[in-house]
């Protein structure tokens, strides 16, 4: 049994932690820059395991499989970034089925921050595969204090990871301009209908969106300062610039690029997604106090 990370930031860290915790097997990690933490190895000999946690940006993740990637056979990947490609606006499943069989792969969704991840706190979590035996394998990997369920709604999956990411951003503008608990409660509950609305369009499972993957995750990414997309929001709100946020955040917050990637499909195949829409045109600077009014009167 080997495993590798490929991706060192915290969220790739506490996978690597997580993995480790009951230390049923060895989980190595890397990332494009040598790191000096535990089991840290070269690219190249990570490539070789047998398993890989893949935790690298959704905008980069096609680019990356194309430079440094070439199938192993047998070999599978669980992906844990959440996102739609902007340029493409690809899914992340669509990307990697072209470089390894879709019963290879696995997808992870689920409210699941990384600092609580490394306290060993306990959380649950979705495995979402075509494949049932590929689910429960990585399912196994786990430790105790991460409960895993497991899915076959890929497209469903993939459509809450990344569009909780969107509305999280919305609910920080929300705290951001002080409108209160009943307002956000309302945003939220709103967004987890129109993420509903969106993946239906894709033929997604009502009940991935009212499960983990999809309210578990939302109504933690869109309630909490650990998010950093719900932190996007909030300095929107506070007047701060979108790129002085990103350059303080430090950190990808996945949601800015995925709020263009769902105006794009929306207006492709029709679907009202006013909420992401608003983010959007806040994201390219509109006022939020404007897109309040606007929403209100919607």
């Amino acid at each position: 049994m080997s495993i590798a990370v490929i991706g060192a930031g915290k969220w790739g860290e506490a996978l690597r932690f997580a993995l480790s915790y009951e230390k049923k097997q060895e989980v190595f990690i890397t990332s494009r820059k040598k790191r000096d933490i535990e089991n840290f190895i070269p690219l190249q000999e990570a490539l070789e395991k047998e398993y890989l946690i893949f935790v690298i940006s959704a905008q980069a993740a096609d680019e990356w499989l194309k430079r440094n990637y070439r199938y192993k056979e047998g070999q599978k990947i669980l992906i844990a970034s959440k996102g739609i490609e902007t340029k493409s606006g690809k899914f992340l499943n669509e990307i990697f089925e072209k470089y390894l069989p879709r019963e290879n792969l696995a997808y992870l969704t689920g409210p699941s921050f990384a600092a609580e991840v490394m306290k060993a706190l306990p959380t649950a979590v979705v495995i979402n595969s075509y494949s049932t035996q590929t689910a429960k394998e990585f399912a196994s990997f786990f430790p105790k204090f991460m409960k895993t369920y497991i899915s076959d709604d890929v497209i469903g999956a993939e459509i809450c990871g990344a569009y909780k990411n969107v509305i999280a951003i919305a609910s920080g503008i929300c705290d951001g301009l002080e409108l209160g608990n009943n307002a956000r409660a309302s945003l939220i509950a709103r967004g987890l209908v129109e993420m509903n609305r969106f993946g239906k369009s894709f033929n997604a499972k009502d009940e991935t969106f009212l499960g983990l993957s999809g309210a578990g995750d939302l109504f933690l990414t869109a309630s909490s300062k650990l998010s950093r997309n719900y932190r996007v929001g909030f300095m929107l709100a506070k007047g701060n610039k979108l790129p002085q946020i990103l350059e303080e955040l430090g950190e990808v917050a996945e949601g800015v690029y995925t709020a263009d990637a769902i105006e794009k499909i929306s207006k492709e195949k029709n679907i009202y997604t006013p909420i992401a829409s608003e983010v959007w045109q806040i994201l390219r600077g509109k006022s939020p106090q404007k897109s309040l009014e606007e929403l209100l009167e919607s």
